[in-house]
């Protein structure tokens, strides 16, 4: 342990310059203006894979952005651990709401502010760092395999044709995944189980263009307001989906695993004070760690139509749209929600707008297990960094890939984050502590070693 920490404290000035040199790169894979930022990302990983140790490193090719693929297989005796990670971010929007620019990073109270720190070019990085610890002192006691991708953020589209393709080439014997947060430094956690997703767009339509709102307005549907009514109705008085056969598959939870749920450390009051909000809201007899880790939601992401710039325009507007996602639960199915959502909400339309729903993408829900080797090496791990048992958790967002990992590889995952959902992920002024970087980078070679001892 000391090892690691004194290598950390002497790299510590490298391995933030390179992060930052990684935090850069403007890698918002949504956007097709940000490509020629996607495809210098991907080089810069597999040069410092190579830089690293890694004996294989290639730039593998996709019908979108490429992956980099890794590896050191030095003794096939010893297990393998498949890293997995992205490399694209979501889009820095809106830029005016950033402190300092989104892809210049800056240390302030001892986090870096960039997008991207902590989702996930933070988090997947200290891998790197970490293989390079255990490459150069001689302490590499498990195969390590890399695959870092550049879609993550707009659903992985290419990452399931890549596996399914490459099964032998990514044999191995568990997934490790730094791309979750923990409870805190001070109450380090250990993430069981994600959420899935069914994420869709809807388009609803009146006339056949936009009119003036004083001589058709009251006499011709807006389609603005017919929409704000339909998303209304989504949800009923006590916040539940109110969409018939939603919550059929939901697995629920006993009473006493809600308990022990329960018994992470959160205060409330401390929660609202960091979001700025007088009160919660949710779903009625649940708590907001039940909300946000093992019942399913449904919130919209973006709404908009008509006129938005400055100033005034009376306009009654002949489209309005909406990005909405549902975060789903075990044992839920994201196309059998997709549909149930598609279904209601061109159901209830009103005959007169028209209502377009366009699935996106979605995942599924995935609950790991706290009984495996892989676990309990994590654990052992955090224990041993952190001075104190972490707290087994669920998380509220989603790792579509997850699910698939385990169904084309076999392979079952430890979602072994450092990040905090206090970090701003996917929006303005992201951030990631210097002390949880390096503390990841401390972390993950006791993972390995505890392991390989176990699997022994």
């Amino acid at each position: 342990m000391q090892n690691i920490k004194d290598y950390v404290e002497a790299n510590k000035q490298r391995f933030l310059n390179e992060l930052f040199e990684l935090l850069r790169f403007p890698s918002v894979s949504a956007d097709p203006q940000y490509k020629e930022g996607v495809l210098n990302t991907a080089e810069f990983v597999a040069q410092k894979l190579k830089e690293a140790g890694a004996d294989k490193v290639e730039i593998c090719p996709t019908a979108g952005y490429p992956i980099v693929y890794g590896e050191k297989v030095f003794d096939p005796s010893l297990p393998t651990v498949l890293v997995y990670g992205h490399y694209d971010v979501q889009p820095a929007d809106p830029i005016e709401l950033w402190d300092t620019p989104p892809f210049e990073p800056t240390i302030r109270d001892g986090k870096i502010y960039a997008r991207g720190a902590a989702d996930d070019k933070g988090q997947f990085y200290m891998h790197v760092k970490a293989f390079e610890y255990m490459i150069k002192n001689n302490q590499l006691s498990c195969n390590i395999k890399f695959m870092i991708e550049g879609e993550e953020e707009v659903g992985s589209a290419n990452l399931g044709s890549f596996v399914k393709e490459n099964k032998e080439r990514l044999k191995a014997d568990v997934i490790v995944i730094s791309d979750t947060s923990m409870i805190s430094l001070e109450n380090p956690s250990l993430e069981t189980g994600l959420r899935g997703l069914s994420y869709v767009e809807v388009e609803v339509t009146g006339p056949n263009r936009d009119l003036h709102s004083g001589v058709y307005g009251g006499a011709v549907a807006n389609p603005a307001t017919i929409l704000a009514k339909l998303i209304a109705s989504l949800h009923d008085e006590n916040n539940h989906i109110a969409i018939p056969g939603f919550y059929d598959d939901v697995l629920e939870l006993t009473p006493e695993e809600r308990k022990a749920l329960n018994e992470a450390p959160f205060d409330i009051e401390e929660y609202k004070s960091d979001l700025g909000i007088t009160n919660i809201w949710g779903e009625k007899d649940f708590t907001t760690i039940e909300r946000t880790g093992i019942r399913p939601t449904l919130e919209v992401n973006g709404i908009w139509g008509g006129y938005i710039g400055e100033g005034a325009k009376t306009v009654l507007p002949s489209k309005a749209f909406a990005k909405i996602s549902m975060r789903l639960v075990p044992n839920q199915n994201s196309e059998k929600i997709t549909k149930l959502f598609k279904d209601h909400f061109e159901g209830i339309a009103p005959d007169y707008i028209k209502v377009k729903v366009t699935p996106h993408h979605g995942g599924e829900p995935v609950v790991t297990p706290t009984d495996s080797i892989a676990y309990q090496a994590a654990e052992k791990a955090l224990t041993e960094t952190f001075n104190k048992k972490p707290i087994p958790t669920r998380g509220g967002g989603s790792i579509p890939i997850v699910a698939l990992f385990e169904k084309e590889l076999g392979l079952k995952t430890v979602l072994l984050g450092f990040g905090l959902d206090s970090d701003n992920l996917h929006s303005p002024n992201e951030k990631y502590g210097i002390e949880n970087y390096l503390k990841g980078i401390e972390t993950i070679p006791l993972f390995h070693k505890y392991y390989a001892e176990l699997s022994k």
